[in-house]
């Protein structure tokens, strides 16, 4: 997890393009404002807090007005390494998305696999 930090906030100083290309949050409504927010856990579907990369809002307006991006995640999520890496925390009642064993670990995988190929060489 602090290697991961590390890299994390090494991409977002000198590549900020690509920092906004990685858990990008996502709308978990129609509403322009319910993007995910990053947070320590996962919350139930109508709270706007997701402790996993690219993670979604709530089920109403309300939330986030736009998208968090793998600094956010790193900050709000992560914290020193020591937290959801490389599995997310979710809250044990009826959370919007369960934890799964490597859930963030894999959603930075696929964000850094989506990249165009000077963006995976710059990163690599």
């Amino acid at each position: 997890g602090k290697d991961f930090v590390q890299f994390a906030k090494a991409v977002g100083v000198s590549h900020p393009n690509i920092d906004g290309k990685v858990c990008k949050t996502t709308l978990g409504h129609t509403s322009a404002d319910s993007y995910g927010v990053y947070g320590e856990l996962t919350g139930q579907a109508s709270a706007s807090e997701t402790s996993l990369c690219g993670g979604k809002g709530k089920n109403s307006s309300g939330g986030g007005a736009a998208p968090e991006v793998l600094r956010d995640f790193v900050k709000k999520s992560l914290k020193d390494g020591g937290q959801n890496w490389p599995t997310s925390r979710a809250t044990e009642s009826s959370p919007k998305t369960k934890s799964e064993t490597n859930d963030n670990a894999k959603a930075v995988a696929k964000d850094l696999v989506d990249l165009n190929p000077e963006e995976k060489t710059i990163v690599a």
